[in-house]
């Protein structure tokens, strides 16, 4: 390969990584994204009301209901509710957003628990959002591993950025890897579209130079063979490291790298980060 060929490449990679990586900016920074939250409500069967949300709010074995004051709306699917709203019982990580003026009520279950997450685009922490520190992107930190299934998938418990919540996930498989000279693996959850992956992990570097409870690498779906990529340069924050509102899985036990990946993305600057 020519210097010339090499050249192009290293730019049509660092090309591609700053796509990406706007793209990641552009979702956590989105009016109603991750930094626009303003609460974290947990619901019982007392009926609550908060400063950032219309209504009182309570949970029980039929599920969310809201009970909204004369002159309170929502609009839930495109439809004005009023008065007495029953969003039903909602499925683990999943949930409902429920328009407010211009800010979006997030109904949802976390941990087995319901929540309200209001989510407000003027949020301080978004209008003040400068962007995420990174290590510059290196083609060296994408490394081919091979995807291993399990014979079935495994029920894996996890902690939580709350303390005391737990999510659990069914793990498919684990995915084997080698870099700097070491075997390493890493358990992979389902990932977000048909036979994708997510992996969870800390490193060398986290509480150093990236967020210390952890991060999260995305996979495309392994080839007919196993074969898959790990580009490190991807290692994505997720909301927890940005906002103490977020309940993010953390990496089960083994997914705790020996090695230091100084790849994709660091501390943020919100928890002290440069």
């Amino acid at each position: 390969m020519t210097i010339e060929a090499t050249a192009t490449d290293l730019q049509a990679f660092t090309e591609n990584w700053q796509e990406w990586y706007q793209a990641q900016e552009a979702r956590l920074a989105a009016p109603h994204g991750f930094l626009a939250i303003t609460g974290l409500h947990w619901l019982d069967e007392q009926p609550q009301r908060f400063p950032d949300a219309p209504g009182a709010w309570r949970t029980g074995s039929d599920g969310v209901v809201v009970d909204l004051d004369e002159g309170e709306e929502l609009v839930v699917d495109g439809t004005p509710v009023h008065g007495e709203y029953r969003f039903g019982v909602l499925p683990e990580r999943g949930g409902v957003d429920a328009v407010w003026g211009d800010a979006v009520i997030e109904v949802a279950k976390r941990g087995g628990s319901d929540v309200v997450r209001p989510r407000h685009p003027d949020a301080p922490l978004r209008t003040a959002f400068t962007g995420t520190p990174a290590y510059a992107p290196d083609p060296s930190w994408a490394v081919t591993g091979r995807y291993v299934p399990f014979d079935e998938p495994r029920p894996t418990t996890v902690g939580a950025a709350v303390e005391g919540l737990e999510h659990v996930y069914d793990a498919p498989g684990r995915v084997e890897f080698e870099l700097g000279g070491r075997q390493l693996s890493l358990t992979a959850f389902p990932g977000h579209g048909a036979g994708r992956l997510l992996v969870l992990f800390t490193d060398a570097t986290s509480g150093v130079t990236t967020y210390a409870a952890n991060r999260a690498l995305a996979l495309d779906p392994p080839a007919a063979d196993g074969t898959v990529v790990l580009d490190f340069n991807r290692a994505a924050n997720l909301p927890c490291a940005y906002t103490d509102l977020a309940t993010c899985p953390l990496p089960p036990a083994e997914n705790r790298l020996p090695v230091a990946i100084e790849a994709g993305q660091k501390i943020p600057r919100e928890r002290g980060g440069s």
